[in-house]
Parts: C-alpha cells; sequence; structure tokens
C-alpha cells in the first residue's frame, strides 16, 4: 500500500524519504531485439514426448532411382527396395536462476514505483533474455558452422576461384545473384530441394547491400523520394528464397568482473543457406529440426517460475528452464559460406 501525503511530509522532515529515488518516465535497459535472434525462425520446432528417442531418415539414393522397368509376359519385375536408418535425438535441460531480496523491494512497492523498475518483473526479463541468448549460442554452435555441413564454399577476395570458392560480397567481382541460383542448382542435384531460407551474418547482410551488383539490379526500382534500397525481401527474390534472416543477437564473452566482450553470437562474416520445411513433416526433408521436451510435463519446452527461499532469508527466486536438442537431419540440403566479406570490411 503507498504512503499517505502525510505520511510522506513527516519523512521528509526527518530525513527519511527521499522524493524521486527513481525517475518514473526513462529506464536504460539493454535488453536485446528479439527480431535479432534467430533460434526460433530458421528450422521447425518438434515437440516429443520423451527426451530421448530414436527416428527414421530415408535413404534419398534410393527414392529418388528410377525403379520401374518392363513387366515379362507371364511374370513380374522384382520388388523396388528402400532402405531408412536410424538417427538419434537427445534433449538436456539448461537452467538459470536470479534471485530477489524481499526486504529491499519494500522501497518500491511502499512509493508505488512504475512496473518499469519493478524488481520482479526487471528479473522475470532478464531469465528470458538469458535463455534466449543461450538458445542461439546453441543453435550457432550446432547449425552456423563449417563442420555441419556437406557443402562448404570459402570467400576469397582475389585471384582465381576454386571448386569451393567465391568472391566476398564486399569485392568487385562478387556476384552474388548468380552465385546464389548456381547453389540452389547444386543443392537441388545432391539434396533434391532447391534452398528456402538463409541466415546472414551481419557483416554479410550489410556487404550485401552495398553490393555493386546488387545495386545495378534493383537502380531503377527507386525515385527521388523513395531511393531504392537493398532489404532482406529484395535479396530474397532476388535469390530466390522465401525468407532471409539476419543473425545479430550478441552476448557477452568476458566473464564476470572483466572488462565487457560484446560478440555476436554468429559469426557476422559467415552465412548459411538452408532447405527447410515451415513444420515437422513425414513427407518433407529438412536440414534440420531443433526436438524439444516440456520437463515439466506442461507442454512447453521453455519455463520462467518464481519459488520462496528459505524462511529466514527473505528471498525469492526466478528460475528459467528449456530442453532442446538441435539436429542436423540433412547435411545435403545445408551450404555453409565462410569467411563471405573480406577483414577490412569486419567490424
Amino acid at each position: 500500500m503507498g504512503l499517505t501525503t502525510g505520511q510522506i511530509a513527516a519523512d521528509i522532515q526527518k530525513g527519511a524519504f527521499k522524493p524521486h529515488i527513481y525517475l518514473t518516465n526513462v529506464c536504460l535497459s539493454y535488453f536485446q531485439n528479439m527480431a535479432g535472434f534467430v533460434a526460433h525462425k530458421v528450422f521447425p520446432i518438434v515437440p516429443v514426448p520423451t527426451s530421448s528417442a530414436h527416428y527414421y531418415e530415408f535413404d534419398k539414393g534410393d527414392l529418388a532411382r528410377d525403379n520401374m522397368s518392363r513387366k515379362p509376359e507371364f511374370g513380374h519385375v522384382a520388388p523396388g527396395i528402400y532402405g531408412k536408418r536410424e538417427k538419434f535425438y537427445h534433449c538436456d535441460v539448461d537452467q538459470v536462476i536470479t534471485g530477489i531480496d524481499q526486504i529491499s523491494t519494500l522501497d518500491f512497492q511502499r512509493i508505488n514505483a512504475p512496473a518499469v523498475i519493478d524488481p520482479r518483473r526487471n528479473k522475470v526479463r532478464w531469465v528470458a533474455e538469458q535463455m534466449n541468448i543461450h538458445l542461439d549460442r546453441i543453435w550457432a554452435n550446432k547449425y552456423f558452422n563449417a563442420d555441419s555441413w556437406t557443402h562448404v564454399y570459402t570467400g576469397i577476395g582475389s585471384g582465381t576461384v576454386g571448386a569451393d570458392q567465391f568472391y566476398q560480397f564486399d569485392n568487385e567481382n562478387s556476384d552474388p545473384v548468380t552465385f546464389f541460383h548456381q547453389l540452389r542448382t547444386r543443392m537441388l542435384l545432391s539434396g533434391l530441394r532447391k534452398p528456402n531460407k538463409m541466415v546472414l551474418g551481419a557483416n554479410a547482410f550489410t556487404a550485401l547491400t552495398v553490393n555493386p551488383s546488387i545495386l545495378e539490379r534493383i537502380k531503377y526500382q527507386g525515385s527521388e523520394a523513395n531511393p531504392a534500397n537493398v532489404t532482406v525481401n529484395v535479396l530474397a527474390q532476388l535469390f530466390g528464397l522465401d525468407e532471409i534472416v539476419i543473425a545479430e543477437s550478441v552476448y557477452n564473452a568476458a566473464p564476470i568482473g572483466a572488462k565487457d566482450k560484446i560478440e555476436f553470437i554468429c559469426n557476422p562474416n559467415d552465412a548459411l543457406l538452408v532447405y527447410t520445411t515451415n513444420s515437422p513433416s513425414v513427407d518433407e526433408p529438412s536440414a534440420g529440426y531443433t526436438f524439444t521436451w516440456d520437463m515439466l510435463g506442461n507442454g512447453q519446452y521453455t519455463a520462467v517460475q518464481q519459488y520462496r527461499g528459505e524462511e529466514a532469508t527473505h528471498t525469492e527466486f526466478i528460475e528459467g528452464l528449456l530442453c532442446t536438442d538441435p539436429e542436423v537431419t540433412s547435411a545435403d540440403l545445408g551450404v555453409f559460406l565462410k569467411d563471405a566479406v573480406s577483414a577490412d570490411f569486419s567490424v
């Protein structure tokens, strides 16, 4: 319950009350824009009933082979055979906990502090931010690296382009539109699907927005009032993709007590081109799936809970839990582009 006017006046005279302890119209918080996180956007979420199990993968070569032949008179052809293999997922539970001192929160309650500085509200937001950062780091370690995919290309700044190379996007010889359409055809031959999504590191995206070859293609689409700009939608149309995601989430790589070292979670100089379904499917392949298990039995693979500490501590705790296992389910349906921009272009 808030203080009355008389109580506040009395406390001011005693020096026990400091008006405007906190501003009520501004708060400096560095919570990230959710648009920069990628873990929820690229690969389908697959809710699973158990923390670990097997799933089937049918043989791509057998499915694409022409198994029909001429029927012999009075007989029949040999039965067609297609193979399958078992793959395995295992979801581990990760946790983060923070505390609230019940005594110190009384100051906020008694002066009717605005919700923006409510310790409980802020701690819940902090826990959610921690889970988003952790999910993106898991995602990047699994997917956004050259070791996970069959096809890996490396950007170069000079010389002749080799079989597994391309000109970096900030190079004057770079023609990303032609290059990405070539990659689409190559993926079709190796994985039976053309790519439909791409994840761009922050520097790779910036380089594409100023790439001369791309600017030349769109220069007549603008006007003085509305100049032509290279956006993710423009790039998606040029490259023949359904969606492009910019990986802009960051984290502090420094330990507590050391100077902050803010880094991109996904390497800003790289890019990933994939084919993936919009939802789990038994009839479609997908480069990856994110298996999730509801560790508390409430249907959610992420959960935020609040509980009291021991009696004499006058403390509350807020807990965040998540349980997930991102898996590369078809390495042929991913193309990883390493060093897509030069070191000079990088921030």
